[in-house]
Formats: C-alpha cells, structure tokens, sequence
C-alpha cells in the first residue's frame, strides 16, 4: 500500500480506527475522517505510535450535515490528486427518532445518504485514480429487514430496525453503485466485519430489560482488529483485485440477503437517494423520475 492513499470515515475509534492503524501499518497515506477533531488527533497520534507511519491527515466532518459531507469530499479533492480507497465504515444507531438538521431521519441520513453524498462527490477522483476501491462495512443486521422502504422509519421506529434498514441500504447502494462503475476500474464491495464489540454496538443494548443480558452478548463479539479483518482484506488484498458487487464475510465471500438483490428496490433506492440530497426534484403528478 506505499504510495496508496485512503479515507476511512469514522476513523477515531472502534473498526475505523483498526482498519486506519491495519492500512498505516501497510505504508498507506490514510486519510482519518472523524466528527470531532480532539478525537481525530488523538487517533492519530495512537495509530503513528503503533506504525511508525507519520502520513496520517485528520479530516472533520459531521455526517448528519449534508454541507459537511459535501464539504469533506471538496477538501480530499482539493488536497489530493488521487484516492486508491475509500472506506464507508462510519455508523450511527439512535434508541430514538431523531431527525438531522436537514430534517431527516437520522439513522438512515447517517448511515447511508452521507455514504451516498460522499461517494458521488467523489466519484471522479476515484476514477482518476484507478484501479481504485470502495468499500461498504454493512452488517448481518441486513439480513433481518422487513418492509424495507420505510426507509426513513416513518411508520413506526425500533433502533435496531432502523440500523438494519440502513445497513440493507449500504448493500443495495453497493451493488447497484458496482453495475454502474463497470468498466471504470473502480470497484465497490460491501462487509459485514463480525459482531464487534464496540460502543456502537452496546448502544443497541442500552435498554433496562437487556441490561442483565449484556454481559453475556460481550461472551460472542470480537475485537475492533478483527473486525477491521475484512474491511482491510477488501481494501487491499490481490485476491480481489478487480473484483465488484460481493458481499463478504469474515474475508470470504458470503450471500447477502434475497432482498438486497432486488434490482426494482434497488433503483427506487437510488432515486429516493438523489431526491433527499437535492439531485433530483420531488415526485411529480406523472410518476417517478427514474436516474439513469
């Protein structure tokens, strides 16, 4: 990975801040995004400490923030020529509803439009750079959805619903993002990293009546280094160099759930996508603007 230069959102703690510290170790320019700058540094500062890797860049940005993550895209394209990797790993999960300052639910703003918003900002610089790779850490939570266009949980709200929506969104986005790149050089893959413990995840338990279970949940979870396993292995291996469109699981590849491949779903997907992040006007009388 000498040479190499890579973003990874959410890169202060947790499976980011491994998959930072595994691609610095490899010699990479990683390119830290965090929300809150003290954190970004502080990461830094841990991740040289353990490499010896000084080409670290803290880069802040609010993924709630439409205009923030529009403008951490501008910065990466204004500070460099070329990006080899970008890694969505950046997720949020809320107990309760709760909207964004653009007025969107935030599970799926965060977890999925800014990922959306980031990519395509970026879309050129990383066709400029290829072969080039995207990846998607999404999760097993996918496989569990049910009524998956209620994407914005407008109908009724279970956080852990609601981060499974999302993370179904991260794979249909991934597959139809990989069709659309065909013949770029660009590649875009999507992981689950294994159930990890981390604060995101103890987020999911922090109910009275799971509190006694908690314990026994940490028994099954693996490190933030071995979740960032897969995400690393799709960033940077030959194995799978050139490939697009899979789904993986503990580096190999896995099925992705019957929904995710859904190709009519997947394109409502990306139309309600460029609506919610201004590209597109809202429906009109006659029907659905389709994207092509």
């Amino acid at each position: 990975m000498q040479g190499k230069i890579c973003l990874v959102t959410g890169a202060n703690r947790g499976i980011g801040r491994a998959t930072a510290e595994a691609l610095a170790r490899q010699g990479a320019t990683v390119l830290l995004h965090c929300r809150r700058r003290a954190d970004g540094e502080a990461a830094k500062s841990d991740i040289i400490a353990a490499t010896g890797n000084q080409n670290l860049v803290v880069l802040v940005a609010d993924l709630s923030v439409q205009a923030e993550v529009i403008r951490l895209a501008e910065d990466v394209k204004r500070g460099y020529q070329r990006l080899d990797v970008l890694i969505h790993n950046a997720g949020a999960l809320f107990l309760k509803r709760t909207l964004t300052p653009d007025d969107l639910e935030s599970t799926f703003a965060i977890n999925h439009l800014a990922s959306f918003i980031l990519t395509n900002t970026l879309l050129d610089l990383l066709k400029a750079s290829a072969p080039s790779r995207i990846v998607f850490v999404s999760s097993q939570a996918h496989q569990r959805v049910t009524d998956p266009e209620d994407w914005e949980n407008s109908k009724s709200y279970n956080g852990l619903v609601a981060y499974g929506r999302s993370k179904l969104a991260n794979v249909m986005y991934c597959y139809d993002l990989a069709h659309r790149l065909e013949g770029t050089g660009v590649t875009a893959n999507c992981c689950h990293p294994g159930l990890v413990n981390s604060s995101l995840l103890e987020t999911g338990h922090k109910r009275w009546w799971l509190h006694w279970a908690w314990p026994m949940v940490q028994r099954f979870t693996i490190t933030p280094a071995d979740g960032a396993i897969t995400p690393t292995f799709l960033a940077t291996s030959a194995d799978v160099e050139g490939v697009t469109g899979r789904y993986y699981n503990k580096a190999r590849p896995a099925t992705s759930s019957l929904i995710s491949h859904d190709a009519v779903l997947g394109a409502r997907l990306w139309n309600l996508s460029l609506r919610l992040t201004g590209e597109l006007p809202p429906v009109s009388i006659t029907g659905e603007h389709i994207a092509h």
